[in-house]
Parts: C-alpha cells; sequence; structure tokens
C-alpha cells in the first residue's frame, strides 16, 4: 500500500502564500491519484484538489480554484499544492491521500484508502 506524507504548513498571514508538498511512497502508471483534503475545526473533511499520477490535468474545488496550484514532480513521487491569496477560511489541517478512483469519484474522500497525518494551515486576518 502507498505511503504518503505531508509537509509545509504554517501560519500566514491573509493574501499570502504557502507550499505544501506530499511525498509518497511509491507510484504507479495506472489510474492511481493524489488529493489534497482539508479539515476545519467541527467541519467535515472536505476536498481541495487532485491529480492522477499519469495525468496532467488537475481537479480543483470551487474555493480554491484560481488561488491553489496543484503540481507534481513524477521523479521524485512528489506532490505540491502552491497556495496564493490565502484567506483565513482556509485555515484547515491539510492532507494528501493516494488512491485509485474512477474519474467521477475524484473528489471523494472515501475513494482515497493511503492518508498523511496531516499539516496545519493557518491563516490569520
Amino acid at each position: 500500500q502507498v505511503q504518503v506524507a505531508e509537509s509545509g504548513g504554517g501560519l500566514v498571514q491573509a493574501g499570502g502564500s504557502l507550499r505544501l508538498s506530499c511525498v509518497a511512497s511509491r507510484r504507479t502508471f495506472n489510474n492511481d491519484a493524489i488529493g489534497w483534503f482539508r479539515q476545519a475545526p467541527g467541519k467535515d473533511r472536505e476536498f481541495v484538489s487532485a491529480m492522477r499520477w499519469s495525468g496532467n490535468v488537475p481537479f480543483y474545488s470551487d474555493s480554491v480554484k484560481g488561488r491553489f496550484t496543484f503540481s507534481k514532480d513524477n521523479s521524485r513521487n512528489t506532490v505540491y499544492l502552491q497556495m496564493d491569496s490565502l484567506k483565513p477560511e482556509d485555515t484547515a489541517v491539510y492532507f494528501c491521500a493516494a488512491g485509485n478512483p474512477i474519474l467521477s469519484q475524484i473528489r471523494a474522500a472515501q475513494a482515497y484508502k493511503s492518508w498523511g497525518q496531516g499539516t496545519q494551515v493557518t491563516v490569520s486576518s
């Protein structure tokens, strides 16, 4: 089973930027995907972004589209989430996850089987 570990969280003022990284223990060339999710206190875990290792088209939630950028470095089994124009409502624990979702489920947390420990992102107003 693939293991993933994220890093890069921190405290930033509104309007600032952070870049999260997620390293996977391995990748495959089928439909495996890496997703980013977040969970704020008292709220459900929500989808942020995802991409298949074999693809080059990222998926985003409406709340982050235009501000966050998903990228990957296949040679390093690493994906990144560049977060710009951060808002206080982006404050959450961010998780990366690995799975093999069908395309219609790529935004669904239950389609991912391996999860990292999470990294805290705090945006102050």
